[in-house]
């Protein structure tokens, strides 16, 4: 199986293990999205992104740097809820090769990275409304080539189902049209007072702590997810579906 997570926001950039990184598929296609917001003033990167004046600062500065950056591989420099649950720094060797074939994570601008793909430090999120010659949005630059990316990996590894750990702004960015494997994404609810609900926070983490389980375990059949009991979850059977898998725990009040 294949299994998608999002990036993330937060970064950790300060050197790490002595892995050695690869290079990102798409790295092309970023170089032309840095192009495009390059040109862009501070006013408009702020509007783009909903930021404040600093950070717009920050990532023009980044942006301008691009080329000529540390660069960290991707699963190690991002470090927001999803990387706290997948904790990718105390996976052993054989997990990232493991990982290397069968985990992606989904960016707005680099599109699809392999885990050890070598990243600058950037902030571009999917949903982004940045105009290029092939649209208005990410997702029409991006297209199908997410989708044909997965289908690819899917071939070379003899996968048959895509587990989606991603944010729905992100998934968004995969072709349903053109991807040619099943779907299913796992759901985690937070039960209190005798109502289920989706926690954000929890939930990131959870999604990341779903794909370590699917690393450390090299699991090959959606039946095996139901295992998964991080942090006091348990499978809901009753309200999972073919393409859902509903995982719940309690808080305590």
């Amino acid at each position: 199986m294949l299994v998608v997570i999002s990036p993330a926001k937060k970064l950790d950039m300060q050197p790490s293990s002595a892995i050695e990184p690869t290079q990102p598929i798409f790295g092309q296609e970023a170089d032309e999205l840095v192009h495009v917001m390059q040109k862009l003033s501070l006013d408009e990167l702020r509007s783009l992104m909903g930021i404040s004046a600093n950070l717009a600062k920050l990532n023009a500065d980044r942006f301008a740097k691009f080329g000529t950056q540390n660069k960290k591989p991707a699963v190690l420099a991002f470090a927001g809820d999803t990387y706290q649950g997948l904790e990718a720094a105390s996976l052993e060797l054989e997990d990232f090769a493991w990982a290397q074939n069968h985990l992606r994570l989904l960016s707005g601008l680099y599109g699809v990275l392999r885990p050890l793909d070598a990243i600058e430090p950037y902030r571009l999120e999917m949903g982004s409304k940045l105009t290029t010659v092939r649209g208005k949005s990410l997702y029409q630059y991006w297209g199908s080539k997410i989708a044909r990316a997965l289908n690819q990996q899917a071939t070379a590894t003899n996968s048959s189902l895509l587990v989606n750990c991603a944010s729905k702004e992100y998934f968004d960015a995969v072709d349903r049209n053109t991807l040619k494997l099943p779907i299913v994404t796992p759901v985690f609810q937070e039960k209190k007072d005798g109502k289920a609900r989706i926690v954000s926070f929890y939930s990131k983490k959870a999604r990341g702590a779903m794909a370590r389980f699917i690393v450390e375990n090299k699991l090959t059949k959606r039946g095996d997810l139901t295992n998964f009991v991080y942090g006091g979850y348990s499978y809901c059977p009753e309200q999972s579906s073919v393409d859902t898998l509903v995982f719940e725990r309690s808080l305590i009040s």
